[in-house]
């Protein structure tokens, strides 16, 4: 059985380009030489013989024996390597595209979050697990038409499945300890806490998938994490801070994020391997989505006890409770009161976050999990001055202080400061 050595290793670089998707893309350019420091870990979740990392690394390095192994001092060692550091304009293009298509998804999916909890403000509990379970169904009959029509191939159906179970159980953890700290915290405290999911992507990315980042770039997703908080964050009520609240339920909410960030990255390292498992072909990305909810589903079912009972729902009563939350969506027979606006908000709710679903994970594909979450950051100042205008089933409107706008300016600087690419030299050009 092959094997892998898993060790931990710091290393200082000096590269002339470096990787910024998650899909190495050929291109022709070599940018200019850059310092960068990073962390690689050998990754967790492959297989791979030594002899196989020996011949890449000699292709890589093929000037001496010397230069394939770095000369190591402690955990730091200096290397040059040479690697692709841009996009080809063609991915790029594709990737500026869906990432403006998720801004705009993310924006609806947000505010038509807001407007289905008008008539399902005392069912959200029946909301998200209407979501949870339906998505199986909706996915996996998705799925079975690719397969049908030879989209998807029995390759495709035949990579591992106990990383979708990590996902799936990742995922699930990620939704309890949320929901617990959601119903400890001040509402307006959560979406800065959660902000912290990019940081948490950054660092796994680094540990899991050997990601090695410029320092731009980390500087580029801690500007952008700040300035979420602060354009969140702004405005002078007391509820708005951590006073009188404790550390314990905070970490929870951040445990929550690094739980969500795992299973994003985890999904971006499932479609690296598959494209060496089957020779460069892409998998397709409902084979991901479909056994990832399945799983995501069996052990959220499994914790339903736990979950209904954060939500202040007696287990025992949990089959009434779906029962009238039923009634209410449908808003079947006589108009019910308070129920006004179901179910079709609740349904667009549904079919545009199903969209939004969809469309993260393709941008995961072809680029990573990182650049997908720079751009749902970038919906949230977005959703928040959108909400604060009077909207229909919500006419009242709210003030937003100059400290909104300010953040919304240090989260733009942040995503230009990660995206802004490295200028190759006539030099690079040349011997490229």
């Amino acid at each position: 059985m092959d094997t892998h050595l898993m060790a931990t290793t710091t290393r200082l670089r000096c590269l002339h380009a470096t990787t910024t998707s998650s899909s190495a893309v050929p291109t022709a350019f070599r940018s200019l030489a850059i310092h960068q420091l990073s962390f690689r870990r050998s990754r967790l979740l492959s297989f791979r013989s030594a002899t196989m990392n020996t011949r890449v690394r000699r292709s890589r390095f093929p000037l001496t024996r010397k230069t394939t192994s770095p000369t190591r001092r402690g955990l730091f060692s200096v290397r040059a390597s040479t690697e692709n550091n841009s996009i080809v304009p063609s991915n790029r293009k594709l990737i500026v595209v869906n990432s403006v298509v998720i801004v705009a998804l993310a924006v609806a999916n947000r505010v038509l979050y807001k407007l289905a909890l008008v008539p399902m403000k005392q069912y959200p509990f029946l909301l998200s697990q209407l979501m949870t379970f339906g998505y199986v169904l909706i996915y996996f009959t998705i799925l079975y038409s690719r397969r049908r029509l030879g989209i998807v191939t029995d390759e495709m159906l035949s990579v591992p499945k106990w990383r979708f179970a990590i996902i799936g159980f990742l995922e699930a953890l990620g939704v309890a300890t949320g929901m617990a700290a959601a119903a400890m915290l001040p509402g307006p405290v959560i979406p800065v806490l959660n902000q912290s999911f990019l940081v948490w992507q950054l660092l796994f990315a680094i540990f899991i998938l050997g990601r090695r980042f410029l320092l731009k770039q980390v500087f580029g997703c801690l500007l952008v994490a700040v300035g979420v908080v602060v354009a969140v964050s702004s405005g002078s009520g007391a509820d708005q801070t951590l006073s009188g609240i404790g550390l314990l339920w905070p970490a929870v909410m951040i445990v929550s994020s690094a739980f969500q960030a795992g299973a994003s990255i985890i999904k971006e390292f499932v479609f690296n391997d598959a494209a060496k498992r089957l020779e460069g072909k892409s998998l397709d990305i409902f084979v991901v989505n479909s056994f990832g909810s399945g799983f995501q589903a069996l052990f959220v079912f499994l914790l339903l006890p736990l979950l209904s009972n954060l939500k202040g729902i007696p287990f025992g009563s949990l089959l009434s409770y779906i029962k009238d939350g039923a009634g209410c969506f449908f808003n079947t027979g006589a108009k019910i009161a308070g129920c006004d606006g179901a179910p079709i908000l609740p349904l667009l709710y549904i079919a545009t976050n199903l969209a939004f679903n969809i469309s993260v994970l393709h941008l995961v594909k072809i680029s990573s999990a990182i650049v997908s979450s720079l751009a749902v950051v970038l919906s949230v100042p977005l959703s928040v001055y959108i909400m604060s205008k009077p909207l229909p089933y919500l006419p009242g409107g709210t003030s937003l202080s100059s400290n909104f706008m300010v953040g919304s300016i240090v989260l733009v600087l942040g995503l230009l400061l990660y995206n802004i690419p490295t200028t190759p030299t006539k030099q690079d050009t040349k011997t490229s």
